[in-house]
């Protein structure tokens, strides 16, 4: 089954790599970071606002590739700042409210002025 690039304006997107993958039952989100589209800026200069819309354009990505946030099966997160670590989590636990994917939280390698956070997610559809 060939992979299929998922595309939307609802998301960031660069030249650069695919915002999604959809590859047989698999729905592979890119990194993505807080950046509201209809304004090309950063949600805020919070975590919990950077990780608010990272959040929802990775459930824009989901959905245009036909899927949901209750499909994830993995998230992995990248925060600029170990201490933003709860803050993050009080967003995260708004998201995920019951039966949550599995996490796995690393800290973000590289220094991008106002960047706090940045989100990848693994969905499975069908």
């Amino acid at each position: 089954m060939p992979k299929e690039v998922i595309r939307t304006t609802d998301a960031p997107s660069s030249p650069l790599y695919s915002q999604g993958v959809k590859a047989g039952p698999f729905v592979y989100v890119t990194g993505m970071w807080g950046v509201d589209t209809k304004t090309g800026e950063f949600a805020g200069p919070t975590v919990r606002e950077q990780a608010r819309q990272a959040l929802i354009n990775c459930e824009n990505i989901l959905r245009a590739a036909g899927a949901t946030r209750d499909d994830v099966v993995a998230v992995h997160v990248l925060l600029a700042r170990a201490g933003d670590f709860d803050a993050f989590n009080q967003e995260y636990a708004m998201f995920f409210t019951a039966e949550p994917p599995i996490r796995y939280v690393s800290k973000l390698g590289a220094e991008l002025p106002e960047m706090l956070v940045s989100i990848t997610m693994t969905a499975m559809t069908g």
